[in-house]
């Protein structure tokens, strides 16, 4: 059998109401989670609703590039 790309990769997921805001030195930080996804089965971005400890309250994650 032939080595092909790996099916699973690695995914970076960020809160996307933190985003909105401006990140300044005031505001604590942007919220993160990695996890990994099947490319094959889910071709598309990755939508999860996680909770965020910056905003306190679960919110959409979406995938980010790396």
């Amino acid at each position: 059998m032939a080595k092909g790309k790996n099916a699973r990769v690695r995914v970076i997921l960020e809160c996307t109401s933190c985003v909105r805001k401006s990140v300044t030195k005031e505001s604590r930080g942007i919220s993160r989670y990695i996890t990994q996804k099947n490319r094959h089965n889910r071709p598309s971005r990755l939508e999860l609703r996680k909770f965020c400890s910056y905003c306190y309250k679960h919110t959409i994650h979406g995938e980010i590039k790396k």
